[in-house]
Order: structure tokens, then C-alpha cells, then sequence
């Protein structure tokens, strides 16, 4: 969050529930709603990720060309069934019903949204730098993306103990797909309305960098903080 902070992404503290307008708006409804925890009784779901909220701020918005890019950051348990897993992929911290992440959203103008894409990448990317964490980055095919996105960066870090990747990162451009469903507009400088285009990313998803941490950095003496962690947890190593 420091980092967020830093980078100028403005913290949003969102709430955990949400409405089913809200998954509409940002597509994880009707598409994924067997991933998602729903409390029948009041029809609203537990967030699967803080882009839902944060991002359903801007429905029904017309913003001010000039407000753009908006940046908002969002640190937040996170709730999925993950149905259909099963096996030795669901134990330890590999996939959990809840989970804390850090997200990152971006509004903005079309014709800004991909350096505005390739901004949020760096970012991730620089946020695993410090944690000096062995990582590599995918561009997603289109039948690994989700039907919302437009083009999806995932970054993985390595598990020296499964000996395998594990996604940490995803960083999309929906493009006007979500604000189209949100009717998340601006007003251009000849004060017609426009689409704006939409942007996340986690930044980071914790269970697995703690994992990744922990197998990655380990020593005869124990196991060792990367540097950039040592003013937050006081130590240096894990006896």
C-alpha cells in the first residue's frame, strides 16, 4: 500500500458485499456467479476481488476529461468458491475461500488506456523486483482471457517447493467493456459524453508471495526478509 501510495493510486476502503448490479457491471455476472459466495436472503454477493467496488464507483459517472487517468488502489479479503478445484492444487496457500490482495483500477481515456496498461505492469513488475522474487511475465491468448478483458498480463512467481509457477498478478484492459455495462462516461473537451475505458490489476495477491517468500529464501540460518520488508517486520531473518 505504501508503494501504491507512492506510485499515486488513491486508497479506497470498499466494502466486502455487493449487489448483483455491481458483478453485472464489472462481468463477473452472469459469467461467474459459481465462483461467487451469494447470500440468497439479501441477493448480494461476497466480492471475489476490491475491482468489483471500487470499480462500481464510477457507474452512472460522468467524469471531467481533465480527472483522467483516475487511479484508485484497494486493500481487501477476497471471497471464492473456487468450485471444481480439488486435489494436492487446493491445499496449503495455493487456492483459498478467502484471501487478501491489494488491486489496482484505473479510469481512463481510450487512447491512453494501453500506456496506461503498460504504467500498471511496470508497476507489478516492480513491486516483485523488491521483493526479489524469481517471476516471469505471460501475455494471455485469447482463450485464457476472461471474455471482459481485451489484453491480460499475468505474473507468475516461482514455488521452489511444487517446483512451478503460480499466477500472483493479473493486470488487464477491459477496455469500454465495463464501462459500457456501468455507463462510466467522461465529457471531452467539446463537452460530448464518452466511454471511458476501464483498468485492474492485483498488486499483489498475498498468500502466494508469502508462500514464494517463505520457500525462496531460505538459508542454513533460516529464512531471510528481502530487504524492502525489513523496516515493516523489525527482523532480518526466520530462525
Amino acid at each position: 500500500m505504501d508503494n501504491a501510495r507512492e506510485a499515486g493510486y488513491i486508497e479506497i476502503q470498499p466494502p466486502y458485499v455487493v449487489n448483483a448490479d455491481s458483478g453485472y457491471g464489472t462481468g463477473q455476472l452472469p459469467d461467474k456467479e459459481g465462483q461467487m459466495y451469494h447470500c440468497t436472503l439479501d441477493d448480494l454477493y461476497l466480492i471475489p476481488t476490491a475491482e468489483v467496488p471500487v470499480t462500481n464507483i464510477y457507474r452512472d459517472v460522468i467524469v471531467e476529461e481533465k480527472e483522467l487517468p483516475i487511479k484508485n488502489t484497494a486493500y481487501s479479503a477476497c471471497f471464492r468458491r473456487e468450485a471444481g478445484s480439488y486435489g494436492k492444487d487446493v491445499r496449503g496457500l495455493n487456492r483459498l475461500h478467502q484471501f487478501d490482495k491489494v488491486e489496482i483500477v484505473r479510469i481512463d481515456k481510450p487512447e491512453h488506456s494501453y500506456e496506461s496498461l503498460q504504467e500498471m505492469v511496470d508497476y507489478v513488475q516492480s513491486l516483485v523486483d523488491k521483493l526479489e522474487l524469481p517471476w516471469r511475465i505471460l501475455r494471455l491468448c485469447g482463450g485464457d482471457m476472461s471474455f471482459t478483458s481485451a489484453l491480460t498480463f499475468d505474473f507468475e512467481v516461482f514455488s521452489a517447493a511444487q517446483e512451478r509457477w503460480l499466477e500472483v498478478s493479473s493486470v488487464s484492459n477491459f477496455e469500454s467493456y465495463q464501462a459500457n455495462r456501468l455507463k462510466c462516461r467522461y465529457r471531452d473537451e467539446n463537452k460530448k459524453t464518452q466511454l471511458c475505458h476501464t483498468l485492474n490489476g492485483s498488486a499483489l495477491a498475498l498468500p502466494r508471495i508469502v508462500a514464494a517468500l517463505l520457500e525462496n529464501n531460505q538459508t542454513p540460518e533460516g529464512i531471510r526478509i528481502p530487504k524492502a520488508l525489513v523496516p515493516y517486520t523489525g527482523f532480518e531473518l526466520i530462525d
